[in-house]
């Protein structure tokens, strides 16, 4: 049947007859029909609807997303706050989350066959954004105050080994290939990111979107690239200090380059 319609369509469009022409403009004006209402009537329309999407967000957050994902955790802390469903968390993972998380539905949580019991430890007021993925080789701790943003993918381990002919048989990555991750706290990951294992990110540590961490990261710096290097470094009061309009002012363009330059 959908066969059909897709031939019937493509017809239409590309027939030279005067009567297919006119039925093919009639299908779009079916197609593009709106009922034409006064804006007020449209802003009570779209009032009613974020209204009764919210509830049902809520409702399904409450109810269903969040104790289904306490439900599969050892330990979870107070005040979580899961948006967009539940974490999708594969294999033999043990799962620790602290208070006051905020973590995406739109995450991945998987663990490696190597290890008896690979364990995942999240600590306080920890933020994971969208479509991050957590591949949990021996052990992944994110300290508290940590934010990982949208993107990010931390790799305990590979999951498959270098070697074509063992792949293609199905066999898993090599055990030198498997390792843990730190975050020390108060990190930030922007986007996209990428942590191999074995790799401990220092506290207040900064890693640019996009970057590769291949090796351990100081505290209190910024670092960027592939693989990641450090790029600049912070005192911890610095990154707390924003500048106010005067001195971005009198900063001049050179302080504008170097902040578009360290950009997250």
């Amino acid at each position: 049947m959908t066969t059909s319609l897709n031939h019937m369509k493509v017809w239409l469009k590309h027939s030279e007859y005067p009567l297919a022409k006119k039925l093919f403009r009639l299908a779009k004006r079916i197609r593009t029909f709106e009922v034409r209402m006064p804006k007020a009537v449209n802003f009570c329309v779209y009032t009613i609807y974020v209204a009764i999407r919210s509830l049902c967000d809520v409702t399904c957050r409450l109810f269903i997303a969040q104790p289904a994902f306490r439900g599969r955790c050892e330990k979870v802390g107070s005040q979580l706050y899961l948006y967009g469903g539940v974490p999708l968390i594969t294999g033999p993972l043990h799962v620790e989350c602290g208070d006051r998380c905020r973590i995406s539905g739109h995450t991945t949580f998987s663990a490696s066959s190597h290890v008896c019991q690979p364990t995942l430890f999240i600590g306080n007021n920890v933020g994971i954004g969208w479509q991050t993925t957590i591949a949990v080789g021996t052990t992944v701790s994110i300290h508290d105050n940590v934010r990982i943003a949208g993107g990010c993918n931390l790799f305990g381990y590979s999951g498959h080994p270098l070697d074509a002919k063992s792949r293609a048989e199905g066999k898993p990555d090599e055990l030198d290939r498997v390792g843990s991750i730190t975050i020390k706290k108060d990190a930030w990951l922007g986007s996209r990111v990428i942590v191999q294992p074995g790799v401990v990110i220092g506290e207040g540590a900064i890693i640019a979107a996009g970057s590769v961490v291949t090796s351990d990261i100081p505290p209190f710096v910024i670092a960027a690239g592939s693989p990641a290097k450090v790029i600049k470094s912070l005192s911890p009061s610095a990154q707390r200090f924003i500048p106010n309009k005067h001195e971005t002012r009198n900063n001049g363009s050179s302080k504008h380059k170097e902040a578009k330059s360290c950009a997250i």
